[in-house]
């Protein structure tokens, strides 16, 4: 064997071991497996409350939220409640919506002190 082939061989072999060793890395271990699902979680409750708390306060106040959630609590895995203060010209001065991810909807909806839905009790 030529010194050109075995400098080939050496090149594609070191090729082969890159390969090796990135694939190699691309494995997630089972606490970024886990990590990865609570962030995907999150997201989808946070998604789901800002479409769905927003569309059943208008419905019972007859006021589109314009602002911003006022305050934010969650656990980080089976609940998200957001809490919208009213501004001069809304019909409320409070909000309260609760996600919770075992139900996979609202699950308190609180208006003014007054428990518009109330799924836990």
């Amino acid at each position: 064997m030529g010194n050109s082939q075995k400098i080939m061989i050496a090149v594609v072999g070191v090729f082969v071991v890159g390969f090796l060793m990135v694939g190699g890395s691309k494995e997630q271990t089972v606490e970024q497996k886990e990590a990865a699902a609570m962030v995907r979680a999150i997201a989808g409750m946070q998604s789901m409350a800002h479409k769905k708390c927003p569309k059943s306060i208008k419905e019972h106040t007859g006021t589109s939220l314009t602002t911003l959630v006022s305050n934010q609590e969650t656990d980080k895995a089976t609940y998200l409640t957001l809490t919208w203060t009213g501004e001069e010209g809304d019909n409320f001065k409070k909000a309260v919506c609760t996600i919770t991810a075992i139900r996979g909807g609202i699950s308190k909806l609180v208006i003014d002190d007054k428990i518009i839905i109330d799924k836990d009790s």
